[in-house]
């Protein structure tokens, strides 16, 4: 187990191209290692996640690519490895052409588009704008790569610590959460067990007691800073090694293969234990089957063993929705259009955050391998496209929206 990240949310203002930020922020970094660090908890990084671009005092249009370098250039100086633009909602659909343009020319600034507000709405304007990013990233990026730092997002809050899904509520204070990366303890917890009961008792007590670890560094943080502390997101993050996959935990517990009978179940068993776990929590805090980002995940993709639908309906009990799913290069914007309303339908539906980060490859199709040469990527095999998508439900709206 270790930290992933240690995201801060504070507000930015860009008046007169002068990017401000508040002067908690460099005091606060100059301490956040040393805290982690005596708890033996090894930091992968710190992300700094801000408002909406509409929310941002003193942001025009003509001057959000200077913005969001300037952001990057700044919050790397201070010793933020990533920051997050926040989102646009249906409300500002106009600033996606924008958005667009700050995220090819910045790498290392994520984004995102709300298609479905908390309490309900879901917006087919949205959609029909984040699928347009979505392809233009793909054509815009070197092998799609882009994606990786955009989401189309429903029903997600502000606070949550994982990019691209990262935001913080406009003029509110600065505060920061911890994403952590604990698919290990699912795979020691499950390996161990002697019964089904026994597992959700074992992961329970793992969880709890390594939770308990970062909270406590986080809260001596908090304290010393005077920047408050929102909470951990317990979601067990992997990481592209066997030993660190939650699909390799599933299979540990009995499954077949990840995607076979009884991988609902599991992935519900998971769910059940972490919100029954007592931690001060923030985020999804869920199951994450990030699929270019697990190992055991990435090579049942490779064999055919699972497909987009199968994610979604995995969705229905878990924590995140669509991960990093690579996806052919010819995947039409019908067919994206219909998985991310069907994602958002879910979150609706269930009133749960989920996201939907999909990653058409151009040039790739569907059985091919997707590698790239990211530390955090395992080599994955494409998943197919049906080919068909929900075009007509967007036509009986108007909707043709190319930005």
């Amino acid at each position: 187990m270790q930290v992933r990240s240690v995201t801060v949310g504070a507000s930015a203002a860009f008046d007169h191209g002068v990017l401000a930020l508040p002067e908690q922020l460099g005091p606060f970094l100059a301490q956040a290692h040393t805290y982690f660090a005596r708890a033996s908890l090894p930091v992968q990084g710190m992300r700094l996640a801000c408002q909406p671009l509409a929310a941002v005092t003193g942001l025009t249009r003509e001057n959000t690519v200077e913005y969001a370098q300037a952001l990057a250039r700044v919050a790397g100086i201070l010793g933020f490895d990533y920051v997050s633009l926040g989102p646009v909602d249906a409300a500002h659909l106009d600033w996606i052409p924008l958005l667009i343009e700050a995220l090819v020319n910045v790498e290392t600034a994520f984004g995102s588009v709300i298609v479905a507000e908390r309490g309900g709405t879901i917006s087919l304007e949205a959609i029909a704008a984040a699928v347009t990013v979505i392809r233009t990233l793909a054509e815009r990026t070197p092998d799609g790569f882009g994606n990786v730092r955009f989401a189309a997002l429903a029903n997600c809050p502000a606070g949550i610590p994982f990019f691209p899904a990262g935001y913080h509520e406009p003029d509110a204070s600065p505060r920061f959460a911890v994403a952590w990366e604990a698919a290990d303890l699912a795979v020691d917890a499950f390996s161990q067990a002697s019964t089904l009961n026994d597992a959700e008792a074992r992961l329970l007590e793992q969880v709890t007691t390594e939770g308990r670890r970062v909270v406590e560094a986080a809260e001596a943080l908090a304290r010393a800073t005077g920047v408050p502390f929102a909470g951990i997101d317990i979601s067990l993050a992997p990481f592209p090694r066997d030993d660190r996959s939650i699909a390799a935990a599933f299979e540990r517990l009995g499954v077949d293969w990840f995607g076979s009978p009884g991988t609902l179940f599991v992935a519900a068993l998971i769910t059940r234990v972490l919100k029954r776990v007592p931690l001060p929590k923030t985020g999804f805090c869920g199951l994450m089957l990030p699929v270019l980002e697990d190992s055991v995940l990435a090579k049942r993709a490779a064999e055919g063993r699972y497909g987009v639908s199968d994610l979604l309906v995995w969705s229905a009990v878990c924590g995140l929705g669509l991960d990093v799913v690579p996806l052919p290069g010819d995947i039409t914007a019908a067919e994206l259009r219909g998985l991310v309303l069907d994602m958002a339908t879910l979150a609706v539906t269930l009133d749960k955050p989920l996201t939907a980060r999909l990653m058409p490859l151009p040039g790739k199709h569907a059985g091919e391998q997707a590698v790239f040469s990211f530390a955090y990527f395992a080599p994955a095999g494409i998943l197919a496209a049906r080919g068909g998508g929900a075009q007509g439900l967007f036509a009986r709206e108007g909707i043709s929206w190319q930005g």
